[in-house]
């Protein structure tokens, strides 16, 4: 049995249970389910689900909305059904165990054309660049092969009605083998960099993309996460308290 703990999330709107060791839930999360607004009645795929962390914080927001937690772990999956039950949220959101990476896309579990947005936060590291977790879970969680990601590109856009919405986070040395993969399927791809500091280089990306679309790429103002005094800034606080979502509107253009 794994032993789990009780954490509060988006400012206390969920109370997730989540393993006691390994990977945990946080920043990343947080931005991911701040990253949709889906209109009442849309289905949204989180794919690589975990606790349920990022949508369930986006089904809290957006009460109306249909959410599929999917995640390959079963002991996990177990996990985001239990928190799906303890944050009242039965018959609105459902936790399917099924492997995003197979091809074709389970076709009873995952059935194509069903997605009006598909959102997902895919193994952050290429094998042999960090150490092996010494846990399954966080191991999964945390390490994949660039084939990884297309296959997880290609279950979404499968699972995508036309002109449905993607939206991920991932490192940010990711962004050019994502914007291979993503260019060829997806259009009105907008990044988002987010740096821990002003002055840093951003650490990851946030990333939306509309499947079938033909606007251009557009590369976005950064989410600046700290101030000086390694405080949350305002936008980034509002975004943890589940209080704003990212801004993917065009920038103003110079006169």
């Amino acid at each position: 049995m794994t032993a789990t703990t009780l954490s509060a999330f988006l400012g206390g709107r969920l109370q997730l249970e989540q393993p006691e060791r390994g990977h945990r839930v946080g920043t990343d999360a947080a931005l991911l389910a701040t990253c949709l607004s889906p209109a009442p009645g849309e289905k949204v795929y989180d794919l690589g689900a975990g606790i349920g962390a990022a949508g369930l914080g986006l089904a809290v927001r957006h009460a109306q909305s249909e959410v599929a937690l999917v995640e390959i772990d079963p002991v996990i999956a177990g996990l985001a059904a239990a928190n799906i039950r303890r944050n009242g949220l039965d018959g609105r959101v459902a936790a399917i165990e099924a492997d995003v990476t197979r091809r074709p896309v389970q076709g009873g579990a995952l059935p194509p054309g069903t997605a009006d947005h598909v959102m997902m936060n895919p193994p952050f590291h290429l094998p042999g660049t960090v150490r092996p977790a010494p846990d399954a879970y966080r191991a999964g969680a945390h390490v994949h092969g660039e084939e990884a990601d297309e296959a997880w590109i290609l279950c979404a856009l499968t699972l995508l009605r036309a002109k449905g919405g993607l939206a991920l986070i991932h490192r940010a040395d990711a962004l050019p083998r994502l914007l291979a993969s993503l260019q060829r399927r997806f259009g009105d791809i907008r990044v988002k960099p987010v740096q821990p500091r002003a002055d840093m280089a951003a650490t990851r990306v946030l990333i939306r993309a509309i499947k079938g679309s033909r606007a251009p790429f557009q590369l976005l103002p950064p989410l600046i996460l700290h101030d000086e005094e390694a405080r949350f800034t305002a936008e980034a606080d509002a975004l943890h308290r589940g209080d704003a979502a990212i801004d993917w509107r065009d920038p103003p253009r110079s006169p």
